[in-house]
């Protein structure tokens, strides 16, 4: 409560005394709880078994913890069918690329698209316009929370690495990730970093777990230790090198490491270091 001077404060003090009187003290707001805001979002283990399909008809029946599957591409059935078979659910979406084929294509303007990201009918985002961005992603995310997801993928997050067609900077990767780990919080959802390694140092409080694709074909994986030294769960993909080029580094660093084909189908295999288990 402000004093507006002399004249009031004798009043002002016998309004307060009143108050406390008859509300026992409730005028003094109970402070937060010293919890996260999303306290009960899932928060997975280093070490989990998982299983990464993007294309083609989703097989249920891998016996890991954990699908990491496309949001867009499977309804609430499918996400409800996954967690009566004991799995946690993660939800693809890119969030750092415009991509020709979502639904909601149309609704980004032409002035936020960049250069194209390698992949047929999707370009970069100019992740700076946050007031464009911000609104459209956290429509995506609520999409997932709706289906029943249980975290979120968010791909193409190290624009500021790459050729996108705008002046991105480290700061302004710094800035758009903790947006969309903030969002994914927003409806207790569990949020991944996918690869960018090089701010994992800033950015591994503000995620729950780490999605890296071919960190041992270039020699980075001991870049994702900070996640796994949290107890937080690495998901880890190779595609060009067979299971005997990294499984031991894998096993030694706590990462869930698996062998894919680039299309991301059913097919896969599983470093030892990743086994079923608790989500």
């Amino acid at each position: 409560m402000h004093t507006r001077g002399g004249a009031r404060l004798r009043a002002g003090a016998l309004l307060l005394t009143l108050t406390v009187l008859l509300t026992g003290c409730a005028s003094t707001p109970e402070p937060r709880a010293a919890r996260p805001e999303a306290e009960d979002h899932w928060r997975p283990a280093a070490g989990l078994g998982w299983q990464w399909q993007l294309s083609g008809r989703l097989d249920p029946t891998v016996d890991v913890p954990v699908y990491d599957i496309d949001g867009f591409d499977h309804d609430a059935a499918a996400v409800a069918d996954l967690h009566r078979r004991g799995r946690k659910v993660i939800c693809y979406l890119s969030t750092g690329a415009w991509e020709e084929f979502r639904p909601d294509a149309g609704k980004f303007p032409d002035r936020v698209l960049g250069r194209g990201n390698g992949w047929k009918g999707e370009r970069w985002l100019d992740i700076r316009r946050t007031d464009v961005l911000e609104p459209l992603m956290e429509k995506r995310i609520a999409m997932c929370a709706r289906k029943g997801f249980d975290a979120v993928e968010p791909d193409n997050m190290d624009g500021y690495r790459n050729r996108t067609g705008f002046p991105l900077t480290a700061t302004d990767q710094l800035r758009y990730n903790r947006l969309i780990a903030g969002l994914a919080h927003r409806h207790k959802l569990a949020v991944g970093l996918k690869n960018d390694l090089g701010q994992i140092p800033e950015l591994e409080p503000d995620f729950d777990f780490a999605v890296n694709e071919q960190c041992a074909q270039y020699g980075e994986c001991a870049e994702l230790s900070p996640f796994v030294k949290a107890g937080k769960a690495v998901f880890h993909v190779e595609y060009e090198l067979p299971l005997t080029r990294f499984c031991d580094g894998s096993r030694r660093l706590g990462l869930s490491s698996l062998l894919k084909k680039y299309e991301l189908g059913v097919w896969r295999q599983e470093c030892p270091a990743a086994r079923p288990g608790k989500p």
